[in-house]
Formats: C-alpha cells, sequence, structure tokens
C-alpha cells in the first residue's frame, strides 16, 4: 500500500474504508469490481490503484482494519481478562453486539471475508485469523480451572462446539439481510445458558 493514503484527511480515508467495506460485503471478492468502490468513495479508479496497487492488496488491508478493531472492542469489554469462561463469553456477545451497531457494513464484511473461497485471498484471510485471534483465545485460556467443568469433558472440543455454533449463527442472520440485534442478544443468551447447563459441573445438593 502506498504510505500516501495516510497522508488523506481522516474523512477521506474512512470514506474508501466504508466504500471498500460496503462493496466487499454485498459481493464475493471477485465480483466485486475496484471501479464501483472508488465511486461510491468519491475518488477516480486511477486514485485508487495509486494507493492500493491491486484488489488484493486492499481487501486484506481492510480484513486487517477489522480485526485490530474488533480486538480493541473485545479488550474494551474485558474479554480476555481472567474472567471464567461463560462470563467472557458473555462479554464478547455484548463487544460483538456493539460491533454491529456501531459498523454494520464492516461486520457483514468480516463473515463474509471468512468464508469467502476465493483462492488468491482465502489463506491469507485464514493466516491473519488464526494469528490475531488464536492467539488472544490461547492467553485467556492459559488459567482456566478444568474442575468447573463436567468430568472427562474434552475442552478443546467444547471451544469447537460454541465456535461452530456462534460463527454459523451469525453467518445466518447476516445472510439474511435482515440483523435484528434484540433477537440476537436474546438468542445468544439462552445459547450460552444452555452451554452452561450441559458443561459446566453441577454442584451437589445438600439437605
Amino acid at each position: 500500500m502506498n504510505p500516501k493514503f495516510f497522508s488523506l484527511p481522516e474523512e477521506k480515508q474512512q470514506a474508501v474504508l466504508n466504500s471498500g467495506y460496503r462493496v466487499f460485503s454485498r459481493n464475493s471478492y471477485k465480483n466485486s469490481p475496484m471501479s464501483q468502490i472508488a465511486a461510491e468513495a468519491g475518488i477516480s479508479k486511477s486514485l485508487l490503484f495509486h494507493y492500493f496497487r491491486n484488489k488484493k492488496e486492499l481487501y486484506l488491508f481492510l480484513w486487517e482494519k477489522c480485526a485490530e478493531m474488533t480486538i480493541e472492542v473485545l479488550t474494551e469489554y474485558g474479554c480476555y481478562e481472567q474472567a471464567g469462561l461463560f462470563e467472557s463469553i458473555e462479554r464478547g456477545m455484548r463487544a460483538k453486539m456493539e460491533i454491529i451497531r456501531r459498523h454494520p457494513d464492516m461486520t457483514n464484511f468480516t463473515i463474509r471475508a471468512f468464508y469467502e473461497k476465493d483462492a488468491e485471498i482465502c489463506a491469507a484471510v485464514q493466516e491473519s485469523y488464526h494469528r490475531h485471534f488464536n492467539f488472544k483465545a490461547d492467553q485467556m485460556r492459559v488459567n482456566l480451572d478444568p474442575s468447573q467443568f463436567i468430568p472427562g469433558l474434552d475442552i478443546p472440543m467444547m471451544y469447537r462446539d460454541m465456535y461452530w455454533a456462534s460463527e454459523g449463527y451469525l453467518w445466518e442472520m447476516v445472510q439474511r439481510g435482515d440483523v435484528d440485534m434484540e433477537r440476537m442478544e436474546k438468542d445468544f443468551t439462552q445459547l450460552i445458558e444452555f452451554w452452561k447447563s450441559i458443561y459446566l459441573r453441577k454442584e451437589p445438593a445438600y439437605e
């Protein structure tokens, strides 16, 4: 990327980012023309290529900005503090709801990019995702006390189960194009309570 992009006024930089998020979130990578991104940003196509050498460079720049902002908001909500597992998940849910409220096009872009299959950018997106988020998740799990869970629980499988369910739900809601924030929060709250009921060790009953 041409460093001159950062010398642009903040408003113009944001116009380019918002336009990229909007166009890429509504189309596949292959079917997102740079000419449309430039037009919606209010600049010429040649100027957009002056700042970003090609579509891949712009796409991955947008993805990295998403990752940085997401970690910033998750940190703001205390998601990486050494709280209980499900408390951290609940904080994460509220943080993601806030991200969707603030940046709906960015959220749609993030989910679409995660599932993008185009060979030109798929590997780079996945590598970046694991570099940013697996590291943070591993940090959170360092002091996880397995005694809070039912005996014999496969904890890595539990994580995968919760991850797949969460991402699948978000993908379905975004694809509908009708993201109901109140419903999402209610559904995730019910899902977390369900996970607690099947994964946490039951306290012994005393007479």
